[in-house]
């Protein structure tokens, strides 16, 4: 029997794949065909979807962008053995694009059926766990803190220092969040996985629950992902059915552990964590102030690891291979892989993992394959919609959080948002400044009103008035978002702004200024303010 594999992820289902699996069962009966049809995830090559594969003693062949009036001509060509056909791109291991990559976190995704718990456990599922029970919280901790994982929802805070602090909170009850709210434009990272892989979240918040004494876990999950959401929750199912999940962890009696799903309240702001908790508990989503943080005082009041999708996916390969052997990806203090996602005006949009060190040009050369339009790539949007505009001049800086930050630029969760020549980014910077009104959630005076005032000032400019001291007002704004903003909505939309201003002023009708006259680092402008 043929085993042939349909992807099921949002991005294929987007593309008909459903029509797709059903045009193949109907053919292969109708031929008498023995056939087992596996909806597995999404291997990440997006721009391949929906990407068809057939298992054959070679491998894996894919055959590329099918739709279901093409699959009687596959059947024809004989594609139940992996034969020639227009559409067929070999064995899917073998692409390039998916060979040149370092999957860990990633390892499985597009490779299993998504709710199978034995696909899961025969590639590796569950070795983390089982060694986490086995080790002492406080070496768990330190084992974290050693292998270099930090936080990959954007501020990069080190994760086992987070645990740490959990473990060691005196409380009744302690929590584990997962913040799934992935709402950065051009990030699909997280939905892979929830939807792709989703037993190795699970995995994930299980060891987290083990190692700092919480049972209760709470996976928050955009309102904008059902196909997230509804995987999730058969996951949970099975994973409660098969023991992993209630009053023993599979099968340690001294470890208990609950999950749920909670559906996001579709706002972008819920994407800070002290936001989300107040989401969760069911109140309007707004910035809490800090001290105390999440760690000792977060979901009612207790203490609360909250970490996002990658970083929780990534606790699994790390306790079951080690921290030495996932502290040897990387560079500096940038331990690992992470996810780029490739989105925006490229030609093959995709997911790339691969080790912190990697170049934006490398990413958009070896892997983006040039722009969609085939106009020249002019600047890349990365971190988000608060993330900045980097120009030709900055892509060979390693992909590393310091040697960014040491350019005022943002790595965050690994979404990369390619521009092509005709781009205005005047009219970005603007829709920055409109984005942040919009997604405000208004507790504080810097980011509420400073964003309106950003969208008027920038209007103003690109409609003739470039004095300086209309060009010096948008700095000092932007000065004062960054300084006396409660969270990073405030204090990151002037990143996409000022890097705007300072590479494409020609984009504002200004000349270019003289180099020494500013930084595209915010802090840096003001603290120099």
């Amino acid at each position: 029997m043929t085993r042939i594999y349909v992807p099921r992820d949002s991005s294929a289902l987007a593309l008909d794949a459903d029509a797709v699996a059903r045009a193949i069962e109907t053919e292969a009966a109708r031929r008498g065909i023995a056939i087992e049809l596996v909806r597995n995830g999404s291997r990440g090559l997006l721009w391949l979807e929906p990407l068809v594969e057939v298992a054959t003693a070679a491998g894996r062949i894919g055959y590329a962008n099918i739709e279901a009036h093409d699959v009687a001509a596959l059947f024809d060509a004989g594609f139940i053995a992996g034969a020639e056909h227009a559409r067929r791109v070999g064995v899917v291991d073998e692409i390039p694009y998916l060979k040149k990559q370092q999957r860990l976190t990633f390892a499985r995704i597009g490779i299993t059926d998504p709710l199978s718990i034995d696909d899961y456990v025969a590639h590796g599922g569950l070795e983390g766990l089982r060694q986490a029970l086995q080790t002492d919280g406080d070496a768990a901790c330190a084992a974290l803190i050693e292998s270099g994982l930090r936080g990959r929802g954007g501020a990069a805070f080190p994760a086992g220092i987070k645990w740490r602090t959990v473990r060691g909170a005196q409380a009744a009850q302690k929590y584990i969040v997962c913040n799934a709210d992935e709402g950065d434009s051009g990030t699909f990272s997280d939905r892979l996985v929830m939807e792709s892989d989703p037993y190795v979240l699970i995995e994930g918040m299980l060891i987290a629950g083990v190692v700092t004494g919480a049972t209760v876990g709470y996976i928050y999950v955009r309102s904008e992902y059902p196909h997230s959401i509804a995987t999730l929750e058969a996951a949970i199912a099975r994973a409660r059915a098969a023991g992993w999940l209630g009053d023993s962890v599979l099968g340690s009696n001294a470890h208990r552990f609950e999950l749920f799903v909670a559906k996001g309240a579709g706002s972008y702001v819920c994407g800070e964590e002290t936001a989300l908790l107040e989401s969760l508990e069911g109140k309007r989503g707004i910035v809490r102030a800090k001290p105390p943080v999440p760690a000792l005082a977060g979901l009612y009041g207790q203490p609360t690891v909250i970490n996002n999708v990658i970083t929780l996916a990534t606790v699994p390969i790390i306790f079951a291979r080690g921290a030495a052997f996932y502290k040897d990806f990387g560079m500096g203090r940038s331990r690992g892989t992470l996810p780029f996602q490739l989105a925006g005006n490229v030609k093959q949009g995709g997911l790339v993992e691969l080790a912190f060190g990697v170049t934006l040009r490398q990413l958009l050369d070896d892997f983006g394959g040039g722009t969609a339009s085939g106009r020249p790539a002019r600047a890349v949007q990365v971190g988000g919609p608060l993330g900045t505009y980097l120009p030709q001049s900055q892509w060979d800086i390693p992909m590393d959080y310091e040697a960014y930050a040491a350019v005022g630029a943002v790595i965050g969760h690994g979404g990369l948002v390619v521009h092509d020549d005709t781009s205005n980014l005047a009219e970005l910077a603007q829709y920055a400044m409109h984005f942040c009104a919009l997604e405000s959630c208004g507790k504080c005076t810097p980011c509420r009103i400073g964003s309106t005032r950003g969208v008027e000032v920038i209007g103003r400019i690109r409609n003739g008035d470039t004095s300086v001291r209309q060009v010096q007002l948008l700095r000092d704004l932007c000065d004062t978002m960054v300084s006396g903003s409660l969270c990073a909505m405030g204090g990151m939309t002037p990143y996409p702004v000022l890097s705007a201003l300072d590479h494409f002023p020609e984009d504002f009708g200004l000349a270019a200024p003289h180099a020494a006259d500013h930084t595209t680092d915010p802090a840096s402008n003001a603290a120099a303010a």
